[in-house]
């Protein structure tokens, strides 16, 4: 850092700084959920960088211990959360530099792949790709009826491990996924910012998810339900004025009626992978699941997928991929068989709803390859379903 200002890792007495900070540049309830973060064991303060003048915090970011599953597979990822620079600081890359701080931490504790959510084109600065869809928020244009024996109460703690459960079936529908962290699960619930809900049907958890405050128009959202009529107990009793849509869940399907359409904005999560060649060795298990059970058990040979600059070869035999071969600048993959990705599209590639023909067909640097079979076999179109801290 220049100019006299340090970057460190934030301390008890930077407390009240960075709550002022993220107050004047967010909400108060972003001071609340940074105090929850960092003196929670879990986190610590560790989980928190700032940039300080003299005894003044004017930047500050923190970075969350997420994992994503894919195909059953846990991917250790970080999340980049609670980031504010003062307005008389800013223009100077102290973003940068924090996110250079939370990058090098997350690969320090083995995260494969961040997540974020982030404000538009920003964060593309700092190699992060829209890549995973967000769903988007309807409005409710009717409600149903509520069937006897349904109450709903706010959640506490004694709550997470039905709210667990319920969200583990829903999400267990997805190709992949991030779950709520334990830790995770003890902020919301203590947070400002969202409120937690649990549907009982006679006593028993049939349904939950979480709703914005009412001055934000009460949208409800990480629905999760047993069955179609705990799900409209859910969304009658909470009182919703809008949804976050979760298709191909019991509770989305159940409360698709009851929704106007979406609006036309596409949003999606911000992914960065900074280590391609590990994230892919880390996913050889997956490949060769996929390879198995798409007509290549019995095959042999490499899969190549150049990132023009460099490229890796996948070899294969009997439905496993044995490990992953890295090699140089190949401008003409197709001419070995191989397949072309830019590089700035592999996290699409890995975790996005397009696959690689759905790639192709958008972009112009992306092709299979004459082996268009065998990679669509390894690069199909995925289905997420994330939950993340703060309510997209």
């Amino acid at each position: 850092m220049t100019e006299g200002l340090v970057l460190r890792t934030a301390r008890p007495e930077d407390l009240d700084g960075i709550a002022a900070l993220l107050t004047d540049r967010g909400e108060p309830a972003d001071a609340v959920d940074h105090r929850l973060v960092v003196e929670d064991p879990d986190a610590g303060w560790e989980a928190c960088a700032v940039v300080v003048d003299g005894d003044k915090v004017v930047s500050t970011a923190t970075l969350l211990d997420e994992t994503l599953v894919l195909d059953g597979l846990e991917i250790p990822a970080g999340q980049v959360e609670l980031v504010a620079t003062d307005r008389a600081y800013e223009g100077r890359g102290l973003v940068r530099s924090l996110m250079d701080w939370a990058h090098a931490r997350s690969a320090a504790r083995g995260h494969l792949v961040q997540v974020m959510l982030g404000i538009p084109y920003f964060y593309r600065l700092f190699g992060y790709t829209y890549a995973i869809p967000i769903p988007p928020a309807r409005p409710v244009t009717s409600r149903p009826p509520v069937a006897a024996g349904f109450t709903l109460r706010e959640a506490g703690a004694d709550d997470i491990p039905a709210m667990t459960r319920l969200q583990d079936a829903e999400q267990a529908r997805a190709d992949l996924r991030m779950p709520h962290s334990p830790a995770l699960w003890r902020w919301l619930l203590a947070r400002d910012g969202s409120t937690q809900w649990l549907v009982e049907r006679d006593g028993v958890p049939v349904a939950t998810g979480r709703t914005t405050p009412p001055d934000e128009g009460v949208r409800l959202c990480e629905v999760a339900a047993v069955d179609d009529t705990a799900a409209h107990a859910l969304l009658a009793l909470t009182e919703a004025a809008e949804v976050t849509e979760r298709p191909g869940t019991v509770a989305g399907g159940a409360l698709e009626p009851f929704l106007g359409p979406a609006p036309e904005e596409a949003e999606s999560y911000y992914v960065r992978v900074g280590d391609p060649l590990a994230v892919l060795e880390h996913l050889r298990p997956v490949f060769g699941r996929r390879l198995a059970e798409g007509g290549f058990a019995d095959a042999e040979g490499e899969a190549v997928v150049s990132f023009y600059r460099s490229h890796v070869r996948l070899p294969f035999k009997a439905g496993e991929v044995g490990p992953v071969v890295p090699g140089g600048t190949m401008q003409a993959p197709g001419a070995v068989g191989g397949a072309g990705v830019a590089p700035d599209l592999l996290p699409s590639l890995l975790f996005g709803p397009h696959g690689l023909k759905g790639l192709t067909a958008r972009h112009p640097d992306v092709y299979p390859g004459p082996n268009a079979e065998l990679m669509h076999t390894l690069f199909p179109p995925v289905r997420g379903d994330l939950m993340t801290f703060y309510i997209p």
